[in-house]
């Protein structure tokens, strides 16, 4: 079987990963389409690093860190719709043919295995991979596979807006338009929210935040953007040292900061320009079940049309390449893989 993995930072196609075979509460299914996360870039470009930062983190399910060695093969793709082949023994589950999306995690002998970045889990860059039974959701019929696939960054942007608590006669600012922030203006449109700003220094990016919903499209080089959307909820999608320390500068008294962006480097902040204004700041992770189901919903109804968002499509031969081009952020949102 072939799959695109993660070798010495650069994605490389093997034709002898082994067929998966389901167990027990598992389907084997054939991938459809898998979108290119800003997550995998970083991982492809930072993976020992984020390994090691996750080993230092305490209180949470994923104690110890990532369980991947950077130094053998990676599979990776999250982002996944798939049609069902067969389906493990003693197991009810959909029918052959069924096109079905599903939270990124495998449930194993092993526990819950996240398809994300794995030595031995097998993601989206594959011709074939396993899901888990309890966790699928059966893609409404007419529904683009492609589009399907991206229930998963929709529902990372409505989880950034559910954790805000924004009422729909509240300002909100949205930082930064790649696919993250780009999530956050369709969900925010999604819940009525009637004064949506979005700030990028890319027109590219700003034209394609006003097609998904953003009544204001700002460039930071002609002036400050909070100068103009007066916002009482921002949210940072860009990830990179000092935004959080200037929005909270910038920011109206008594205004919400929900952090989106994945800052891999060190950052340093003033509390005072938190303390004096009482800013509240949210950081924000993933999505629960209900969110991911809700945007699937969201996008079958055709009230997230995301369309727009898929700016190119390769086979798994063109992974590789479709990670370098994704470097560049004028040229493309979201590369779809179709293997």
């Amino acid at each position: 079987m072939r799959a695109a993995v993660l070798r010495d930072g650069r994605m490389v196609v093997r034709d002898d990963v082994p067929e998966p075979v389901p167990l027990e509460g598992q389907v084997l299914v054939a991938v459809k389409a898998c979108g290119i996360c800003g997550s995998d870039l970083h991982f492809a470009k930072h993976g020992d690093q984020m390994v090691r930062l996750t080993r230092e983190i305490t209180g949470m399910p994923l104690q110890g860190g990532l369980p991947v060695d950077v130094d053998d093969d990676v599979y990776m793709g999250h982002e996944f719709s798939a049609e069902v082949l067969e389906a493990g023994p003693r197991t009810d589950a959909p029918a052959p043919g069924t096109v079905v999306t599903s939270l990124p995690v495998l449930l194993s002998p092993k526990g819950f295995e996240p398809i994300l970045s794995s030595n031995t889990v097998l993601g989206g860059y594959a011709e074939r991979m396993l899901l888990s039974t309890p966790l699928l959701l059966r893609v409404p019929d007419g529904v683009d596979p492609r589009h399907a696939a991206l229930t998963e960054p929709t529902a990372v942007g409505l989880h950034a807006v559910n954790k805000s608590a924004i009422a729909p006669g509240e300002a909100a600012l949205v930082i930064g338009c790649g696919p993250i922030g780009i999530a956050i203006v369709a969900a925010l449109r999604l819940k009525g929210v009637e004064h949506i700003a979005a700030a990028d220094f890319s027109a590219t990016r700003r034209d394609l935040a006003a097609t998904m919903g953003a009544h204001v499209t700002l460039d930071p080089a002609d002036g400050s953007p909070f100068d103009t959307a007066k916002p009482a909820v921002i949210f940072e999608a860009v990830g990179v040292p000092g935004i959080i320390n200037d929005v909270m500068r910038r920011a109206p008294l008594g205004s919400r900061l929900v952090v989106a962006g994945v800052c891999m480097q060190p950052d340093t902040v003033l509390p005072l320009f938190g303390i004096a204004k009482e800013i509240n700041v949210q950081f924000v992770n993933a999505y629960d079940h209900n969110e991911f189901a809700e945007s699937l919903r969201a996008i079958a109804d055709g009230d997230i049309d995301v369309s727009p968002l898929i700016t190119g499509e390769v086979g798994l031969d063109g992974v590789d390449a479709a990670f370098d081009e994704l470097a560049h952020p004028d040229t493309h949102c979201k590369i779809m893989v179709t293997p």
